[in-house]
């Protein structure tokens, strides 16, 4: 640790000031003395191409996603990062084409639970937003752990200190205006840290040796991490990552919260852009894992986190040390505070909106005050659990996997009008009880127990790949595609898969939430559900002074002060979205 360049206690202190500092004047600049609770959720679905874009490609490059990326180069050699951002950026783009039917049956609705609460009734909702809540929370926990290594390392403060810093600095700036602080200093950040990685990347390449790096560092590598088709990194990497886009691309709020935010009509611009943004830079980030590989770097003590800030303090200058400190923060706060936005709007919407006061008797201003506290209580909530310190990759990976017993099923629930709150909620739990011991490895797997989870991974196969054809070429293509990839698959998969218990235990989950789900809902030969139904059971909580678009148009006519600057964001939006 001494022998790794720092910086001085009062630059990281000037440094996080101004950056927090900023992000909280941009914060107060947007403040309204009677925030709309709408607004503070979705930023009222009106948001415009730029703000949204920059949006959703700052929340996914984050602190966690670039140390994951560079984690997998490191262990997994050249087609590490390949695997981890080419799919992370299909992830992506797998949004649009089931985020326009979403919009279409829920325009205004704000989280994704609460549409199943209109489509299927209170249990649906609950699991949703509890798998939610979950996910956040672990998410929030692996930035404040990015952060806290970051520190530690490139700081005289430890990594306690530093976790603490961050989650203070990211509440602050995010919780009186809620989801438009969070989009508006997206856009600040994404700036920020494209930058930034155009000049560290190649910096710190040049540095550790440069391309004569790739010959006297070879002998470093396996003969697995130098396949660029290695099979570990694939089975290990790639194939788990793949199972688990489909479910983070429709089960994660933070998602689902800019679905709703966006334009209706700029869904599909908005994703693809975020899509080539966030691939290219992650793909890059990996890449600083592959240099430590080479150069024969040990992260330090033993802690695979601690590998991109290693990198850096060996390598850069001082200045572009700073550089890369705020790049670091700003990717893990446009996160963070994605995060808590998220886990805001579900406490406001699923659980006081609909569940203790009921849509017509919500009071707005209770809501916003729910999620301001639903805020804090998860700060703190990261802070403990990021005290334990956990591999960010194992945490990204098994909330991706189990989001994957929801993704059929919540899927058919906006294309399928036979499917059931029975089918939904079994559907969900029989995935559930395949992936833990799966995934866990709590029974034995070899013998016939082995050959029938490799059967139901299979055919989770061909449920992916299935879902991720009908996406964009419709139902007769996605059948076909499910079909021929699962027999193509199971000379090859029945008999080896369950020795892969990461991708065996997303795959077995897709599996038994599928045959369930559609079992079911076959049975179900009377009842029809009318989709028109969502959307009159799901939209504005605040109406006062006539909802959120009202009031922005007020905003934009005639009113002064600080929401000023936030309504005559939007109008520029549309006017650019238009030209």
């Amino acid at each position: 640790m001494d022998q790794l360049q720092q910086l001085s206690g009062p630059i990281v202190v000037t440094l996080m000031l101004l950056f927090f500092g900023g992000s909280l004047y941009m914060s107060i600049r947007i403040s309204r003395k009677r925030e709309n609770a709408d607004g503070y959720m979705t930023g009222g679905g009106k948001i415009g191409f730029g703000i949204s874009a920059a949006s959703m490609t700052a929340t996914w490059i984050w602190a966690s996603s670039m140390y994951a990326s560079a984690t997998s180069g490191f262990t997994y050699g050249i087609s590490g990062p390949i695997h981890y951002g080419l799919w992370g950026a299909l992830m992506i783009l797998l949004i649009y084409p089931f985020g326009r039917r979403i919009r279409q049956v829920a325009p205004r609705a704000h989280t994704i639970a609460e549409v199943m609460f209109a489509r299927h009734g209170r249990s649906s909702q609950l699991m949703l937003a509890g798998s939610n809540v979950l996910g956040s929370v672990i998410s929030l926990t692996s930035n404040l752990i990015a952060g806290g290594a970051l520190i530690d390392m490139l700081s005289p403060f430890t990594f306690t200190q530093g976790i603490i810093a961050i989650a203070a600095g990211v509440l602050l700036y995010t919780l009186w205006s809620g989801f438009r602080a969070s989009v508006l200093t997206d856009f600040a950040q994404v700036v920020a840290m494209l930058g930034a990685v155009v000049i560290i990347i190649p910096v710190v390449f040049f540095a550790a040796g440069g391309p004569s790096l790739f010959e006297t560092g070879a002998h470093n590598l396996t003969p697995q991490q130098q396949d660029f088709f290695s099979s570990d990194a694939f089975f290990n990497q790639g194939a788990p990552y793949i199972a688990a886009v489909l479910a983070y691309a429709i089960g994660n709020q933070t998602i689902a919260q800019r679905l709703f935010a966006v334009r209706e009509d700029l869904i599909k611009k908005t994703f693809v852009t975020a899509t080539v943004g966030y691939g290219a830079t992650i793909i890059g980030v990996g890449m600083l894992g592959v240099l430590a590989l080479y150069a024969g770097i040990q992260p330090l003590n033993d802690d695979v986190n601690n590998l991109i800030p290693q990198l850096a303090a060996n390598y850069l200058p001082p200045v572009l040390l700073c550089v890369f400190f705020v790049m670091i923060i700003g990717s893990l706060s446009s996160t963070a505070d994605a995060d808590l936005t998220a886990l805001a709007s579900i406490m406001m919407a699923d659980i006081y909106g609909q569940n203790i006061a009921g849509k017509k008797r919500a009071n707005p201003q209770t809501m916003i005050w729910v999620g301001r506290i639903t805020m804090i209580i998860a700060t703190a909530a990261g802070l403990f659990f990021a005290s334990s310190q956990f591999n960010i990759l194992d945490l990204l990976v098994f909330v991706g996997a189990l989001w994957g017993a929801l993704v059929f099923p919540v899927i058919s629930s906006f294309y399928w009008n036979r499917v059931t709150n029975l089918a939904f909620t079994a559907a969900v739990i029989a995935g559930l009880a395949c992936f833990l011991p799966v995934r866990f490895e709590w029974i034995d797997l070899s013998g016939g127990l082995g050959i029938a989870s490799d059967v139901l991974a299979t055919i989770g196969i061909g449920v992916v790949l299935g879902l991720m054809a009908f996406g964009f070429f419709g139902r007769p293509v996605a059948l076909v595609i499910g079909t021929v990839s699962t027999l193509a698959a199971a000379p090859f998969a029945i008999g080896f898969l369950h020795t892969y218990p990461v991708l065996s235990g997303s795959l077995v989950a897709y599996a038994a939430s599928t045959i369930v789900c559609v079992a079911l809902t076959i049975m179900n030969t009377t009842r029809r559900f009318d989709f028109a139904l969502i959307k009159e059971r799901t939209g504005d909580f605040d109406t006062r002074d006539g909802g959120p678009d009202a009031s922005a148009d007020a905003g934009v006519a005639g009113s002064s002060g600080p929401a000023e600057l936030d309504d005559r964001l939007e109008l520029a939006n549309d006017g650019k979205d238009r030209a």
